[in-house]
């Protein structure tokens, strides 16, 4: 069996996961762990008996992917590099911090004939996979992604931090073009925002409505589906969802039964099957750059009047 020779960069909180996983997969030949940190790339390394580095161009030449996992603000350069290189990458959302760089991403990969996947990982929980494969008439759609604060992900506000995975959701779920967006947001702990709301109205009706915050003191992440004699609602970290539909004169409810997996493993593996066998991933370059683009619209409401 042919093996991918892949490599990590950046093996910080979630870098570590991408490290664990990968290097217990038997299509991967896991080459190297790198990061700016090189104690830190040689301790995570040492754990999956992998070498660390602190550069990429040490072993560009030894492998066929990379992983990008850093923050967003250097996601464009790494990736371009590996592009530019020849090298497939999957590099963890959001795809880049502004629409132009996306743009440039899928333009390089498609002029090199490389594969660029995106780390939309909430695409990949299995409830999230059996609730778009039930949605048919989507009317209006219900987000809450709430999380205590941490440190990690402050060099961009809660829309690209956390929103963009719903956004990326909903894109995928109504596959209809947006007509109008409206949002407001506040800064609480740092200077971008902390808390943010979106009312995004799609050209066929469909309303769907977002909230995020980084500074709840509860973990919450559900989405609820309403449409026409049916409402869905599931529970993305319990894996869980149940689902209300009239049949007749009555209201009749079925639970959403999927068996429960890591959604990052099922992503890389999609990643991996993909560069190996020439196939589309589930979460393109172009589906990264469209949710991002939303994003960027959202933000740009919040921001009209300056949060202070």
């Amino acid at each position: 069996m042919k093996k991918l020779k892949m490599a990590v960069l950046g093996v910080g909180h979630l870098g570590k996961e991408h490290a664990r996983i990968l290097s217990n997969l038997p299509q991967v030949e896991l080459v190297g762990l790198v990061d700016i940190d090189i104690s830190r790339a040689r301790e995570i390394g040492e754990k999956y008996r992998v070498k660390g580095y602190d550069n990429v161009d040490k072993i560009i030449d030894r492998i066929d992917a990379a992983t990008v996992v850093v923050p967003t603000d250097k996601h464009y350069e790494l990736a371009a590099g590996l592009l530019e290189s020849g090298k497939s990458v999957l590099v963890e959302k959001p795809i880049t911090t502004n629409v132009e760089q996306a743009a440039e991403l899928v333009r390089l990969a498609g002029k090199k004939g490389m594969l660029l996947q995106v780390g939309h990982v909430e695409r990949f929980n299995p409830i999230v996979q059996d609730l778009a494969r039930l949605v048919q008439q989507p009317r209006f759609i219900e987000i809450h992604r709430l999380s205590p604060f941490t440190p990690r992900g402050t060099e961009v506000g809660v829309v690209l931090d956390l929103m963009i995975h719903d956004i990326d959701i909903v894109l995928a779920i109504v596959k209809d073009s947006i007509k109008k967006i409206d949002a407001i947001g506040v800064n609480v702990l740092t200077s971008f925002e902390d808390i943010a709301n979106a009312r995004i109205t799609f050209q066929n009706g469909c309303v769907a409505n977002l909230t995020a915050s980084r500074v709840s003191p509860e973990r919450m992440r559900k989405i609820r589906i309403f449409e026409p004699s049916v409402y869905t609602s599931v529970d993305y970290y319990q894996q869980e969802g149940v689902c209300f539909y009239k049949h007749g004169n009555k209201i009749l409810k079925r639970i959403m039964e999927v068996g429960k997996d890591e959604p990052l493993k099922l992503e890389l593996q999609d990643f991996i099957r993909s560069v190996l066998e020439g196939t589309p991933p589930q979460v393109s370059g172009e589906d990264a750059a469209a949710a991002l683009e939303a994003a960027e619209k959202i933000r740009a409401e919040i921001w009209k009047t300056k949060i202070s």
